[in-house]
């Protein structure tokens, strides 16, 4: 499916988007299954996706990374989507966690943790949601207790992404527990650390292939030197880093929608109804031709977004705009792909099907789309 040329890529992201998407339709799409029955994704492909450099392609070369700009990062983000495989939907979580440590941590949890990040040696995840605490995270409750040199962690998460797979975890947890508001640290916990554990690998609607978990921590004891950014002022780093976050669940839903379209695209010319296929009939064309609208739309949003954070001017309020009209405009698609597929289109062994379940939860993580709605209402020339 040729779209609109996009003036933001060179040759060389182009190249890169060529050779991503080789890679995942030979070592990817035939595990899907596989993955989606024991509920991970395998080990081995994070090591293939490093030796392709694009596991935190930002990273430097110093640290082991390709040292690839913003526009390569979208490229990655936005061919995962398209591939529909949710097994590899984890690498967004994982390189948000390396740009915590490569912009905030110290030298020594640099030299420790990025290189193997840009290799595939070690998967990351962040946990920030606790049964009580969501998109609120003044509820947090774990609490990293100072003990000398160390702080002993106790408390548990829930939903996190990569928790059963992951080797280390960026734990957000309160060390200030006086603090009326902030008094939160994001602290570096080796998953190997005594007295971490891993609950269960949540039954999900959808994304069935990526490992979601329950977290315990029960005096677990990590060195002070584990904090990412400073102590008790890990809510700023959070929300510094939150627009990159927002983008790429942006960019991972435009890659779905248009796997979605191409997929349909094919299925109606195929489908025969009345003795003609069914892109024959006029409402056939004339939905086709909104979603492609929506998708043009939604990727000139994108890409303007992407060279914003590319010369640090994405703000956080556009970062917003861009996750809610992206993922709404996926879930919008991918649900008239699946009625343009009929009955077939909710067999789960037609790739419509899983993207439809696996679409849902993206507007919900990340930060729910109504709290993105509360954030860009601040910036209104409204009065209260």
């Amino acid at each position: 499916m040729t779209y609109q040329k996009r003036t933001i890529y060179d040759s060389e992201h182009e190249l890169l988007r060529s050779e991503l998407r080789r890679m995942l339709q030979e070592n990817v799409i035939p595990q899907v299954d596989k993955w989606e029955e024991q509920g991970f994704a395998d080990r081995s492909i994070w090591n293939k996706l490093g030796d392709l450099g694009v596991m935190s392609t930002m990273l430097p070369e110093t640290l082991g990374g390709a040292e690839g700009d913003m526009r390569a990062q979208a490229v990655v983000y936005e061919e995962i989507g398209r591939c529909g495989v949710a097994g590899l939907g984890g690498i967004g979580v994982h390189d948000i966690v390396a740009y915590y440590l490569l912009n905030h941590g110290s030298e020594e949890l640099k030299q420790q943790w990025l290189p193997k990040a840009a290799s595939g040696d070690a998967l990351f995840a962040v946990a920030m949601t606790e049964p009580g605490a969501g998109s609120d995270l003044r509820g947090i409750k774990t609490r990293a207790q100072r003990d000398g040199d160390h702080y002993i962690i106790n408390g548990s998460k829930i939903f996190i992404t990569n928790g059963i797979m992951a080797d280390a975890i960026a734990v957000v947890c309160r060390t200030d527990p006086e603090a009326e508001r902030g008094g939160l640290s994001v602290v570096m916990v080796d998953t190997t650390s005594e007295g971490f554990k891993r609950g269960r690998n949540l039954e999900k609607l959808g994304q069935k292939s990526q490992d979601t978990a329950e977290l315990f921590f029960e005096d677990v004891r990590v060195p002070v030197t584990n904090v990412i950014g400073e102590e008790h002022r890990g809510l700023n780093l959070l929300m510094s880093e939150l627009p990159f976050e927002r983008l790429l669940i942006a960019l991972v839903g435009l890659g779905a929608a248009k796997a979605a379209y191409a997929h349909t695209v094919d299925y109606v010319q195929e489908r025969k109804a009345f003795g003609k296929s069914i892109a024959s009939f006029q409402n056939t064309k004339h939905k086709l031709a909104e979603l492609r609208t929506d998708i043009e739309v939604g990727e000139a949003f994108a890409d303007r977004c992407v060279l914003a954070h590319s010369t640090r001017e994405l703000t956080t309020e556009q970062a917003s705009m861009c996750k809610v009209w992206l993922t709404e405009m996926q879930d919008r698609v991918i649900d008239a792909c699946v009625q343009l597929h009929g009955g077939y289109g909710y067999m789960w062994e037609y790739p419509v099907a899983r993207l439809y379940a696996d679409s849902r939860v993206q507007r919900i993580y990340g930060g729910t789309n109504e709290i993105m709605k509360e954030l860009i209402s601040r910036s209104l020339p409204l009065d209260d």
